[in-house]
């Protein structure tokens, strides 16, 4: 029995080319007719051809339904979830809209109608550096009602923090008292959060869908240059690597231990780019495996140690490990510690081997797989530019050492670098793009960096990559760390890059080389009135190392410039500071 044909005689189209539409159209979807009417009507627009007058529907197509996704990240986790939301949710049929926290304007949330927040926690409890404007805004008497809007929030964090997700804890419960209904409930994932946060983006996007099924509806269609999901994305697929150097850059007096490590890529290297990271998957301490085993009674499981050495993560100690152990175990003792309420003050400076000693019990290899989670990656800051080292990736790696109750400590990926990983050994890696930590896009801008200790990794690749490239602008370098003689990290490769003037300038700091210490932030005050001219004058301004205090004493340094040189009041030299952070002129990478 033959198909009606769906095109009348009269359309404008020759008997063969209407054969080939009807049986296309023929075979289509309801939502694939409903994509293509908005395709073609959206080509005619994006042309600047008016559409043919056509016979009124029997209905007015449906606008797609807005939704706004938020977020904010530091390493990058949320924003790429974020992407992926929106992905999603334009082939269901939403019209999605992706703001970073950095560059909301919070008198726009009102209107927003559907949000969905994806926020990160950073170090004890704090949002991410380019989030604290519009989070500050948005915790503070001065926020707008927002009565009518539908949200969503998804909080990241680390168990191994006190303060797991308190940023997403928080937007959730700012955003009901603001007047939001929520939508769908929060979800507070760890480091593993691949497969629930794909659970969760589903199950928000269902909840906020229209209440009426958008049969008939024109499908929203993007006919801006570039669609995200042509965007070209760095393979996140971890790949096996050689080390092809590792070199101790401190000297033997040294009480630090910092590893230069070249590692080469057998089918050439991604395509990384200076900013971005590095993700290392690391063994754990074969030693601490074997105490942790006779601990617990399962010295004889080979399977068992294979797993603990390479996927478990067996150092980190959060109320959450405190909480399933009793509750794995049975073990009265730790039941009646983890309601004591004392977990969170005990558990500092402590790893699972000290709860395991505190509170003996028979497990089993299952007890230890539901006590632990999945041993993470660790990122590390890219210190080479592909277009100076070829096929290879260097990395900057300070050995993390230290003694807590008695006990000598060590990080987990450092010292296996600096311990069990020689010339020659494989690593598993894959690249962490950081699209908020880069170059200028004119080669001539001028850049200040900030990168005291291990933190001067992206700008080595920084100055690689402006060498190679012949760009006109200058470069400064902040660099400090203890000792000059001893913890001058790529000492002789700074004083090459002053030599052929990829680095214009370079001021120094070494805390330990005089009765009173001088950080780089000190540097910053004794140069105030050149950072600022360089500022004035459209240069960018880096930072990357710890998070904690030299991040903070750095930008509180750069306002102070500004409050000196330009006689600013102190708020309004704050403000110049933040207008530059939004400006993305001042880019923080810092840990």
């Amino acid at each position: 029995m033959s198909r009606q044909a769906l095109l009348p005689r009269t359309a404008p189209f020759g008997d063969q080319e209407r054969a080939h539409l009807d049986a296309a159209l023929g075979a289509a979807t309801p939502i694939q007719r409903a994509w293509l009417t908005g395709f073609l009507a959206g080509l005619d627009a994006a042309s600047g051809q008016p559409a043919a007058a056509a016979p009124a529907p029997a209905a007015p197509p449906k606008a797609a339904e807005p939704l706004t996704i938020l977020f904010a990240s530091e390493s990058g986790n949320s924003e790429k979830l974020a992407g992926d939301v929106s992905k999603i949710a334009r082939k269901q049929g939403f019209k999605p809209k992706v703001v970073d926290f950095a560059d909301l304007d919070l008198a726009t949330l009102p209107k927003a109608g559907k949000v969905i927040a994806i926020a990160a926690t950073w170090g004890e409890g704090e949002p991410p550096a380019r989030a604290v404007r519009a989070y500050g805004e948005l915790m503070s008497d001065a926020a707008p009602r927002l009565d009518g809007v539908q949200f969503g929030v998804l909080a990241l964090g680390d168990t191994s923090y006190a303060e797991f997700c308190a940023i997403g804890k928080a937007l959730d419960a700012r955003f009901e008292a603001l007047g939001a209904q929520r939508a769908y409930d929060r979800a507070d994932l760890d480091l593993d959060f691949d497969k629930p946060a794909a659970d969760w983006i589903k199950g928000a996007l269902k909840a906020l869908a229209p209440a009426e099924a958008p049969s008939g509806n024109v499908v929203a269609v993007d006919f801006r240059a570039g669609s995200e999901d042509e965007d070209a994305e760095v393979s996140r697929d971890p790949v096996v690597v050689e080390v092809i150097d590792h070199v101790n850059l401190n000297s033997s007096r040294s009480d630090k231990e910092t590893i230069h490590l070249a590692l080469e890529f057998e089918d050439g290297a991604p395509a990384y780019e200076p900013g971005d990271s590095l993700e290392i998957f690391p063994e754990n301490d074969p030693q601490l495996v074997d105490e942790i085993l006779r601990a617990t009674g399962l010295s004889g499981d080979e399977g068992l140690r294979k797993a603990l050495l390479a996927e478990r993560d067996i150092t980190t100690l959060s109320p959450t490990t405190v909480e399933r152990f009793a509750k794995a175990t049975g073990h009265a003792d730790a039941q009646k510690f983890v309601e004591s309420g004392e977990v969170k003050a005990w558990i500092e400076g402590r790893h699972l081997i000290d709860l395991i000693e505190r509170f003996p019990a028979e497990l089993t290899a299952e007890h230890l797989n539901t006590v632990t989670r999945p041993l993470p990656p660790r990122a590390y800051s890219i210190a080479s530019s592909r277009k100076e080292v070829g096929d290879e990736v260097h990395l900057t790696i300070a050995a993390v050492r230290y003694e807590t109750h008695g006990r000598a400590r060590s990080g987990v990926a450092s010292v296996h670098v600096a311990d069990r990983i020689k010339n020659g050994a494989k690593l598993r890696v894959r690249v962490k793009p950081n699209k908020h930590f880069r170059l200028p896009s004119d080669p001539a801008t001028d850049i200040i960096m900030v990168g005291p200790g291990t933190g001067v990794a992206p700008f080595r690749a920084f100055v690689q990559e402006r060498r190679a490239t012949e760009a006109p602008g200058r470069s400064w370098l902040f660099f400090g760390d203890r000792h000059f003689t001893h913890d001058f990290l790529y000492q002789l490769e700074w004083q090459d890059a002053l030599e052929d003037g990829s680095l214009a300038k370079i001021d120094v700091a070494f805390s330990r080389d005089q009765p009173e210490k001088i950080y780089v932030q000190d540097r910053i005050d004794q140069n105030a009135a050149e950072v600022v001219a360089w500022l004035d004058g459209g240069a960018h301004f880096y930072v990357c190392g710890d998070a904690k205090n030299m991040a903070k004493d750095v930008r509180a340094a750069v306002v102070r410039a500004f409050e000196s040189v330009k006689g600013l009041s102190s708020a309004d030299a704050e403000a110049h500071v933040a207008s530059l952070e939004r400006a993305k002129r001042y880019q923080q990478d810092v840990y």
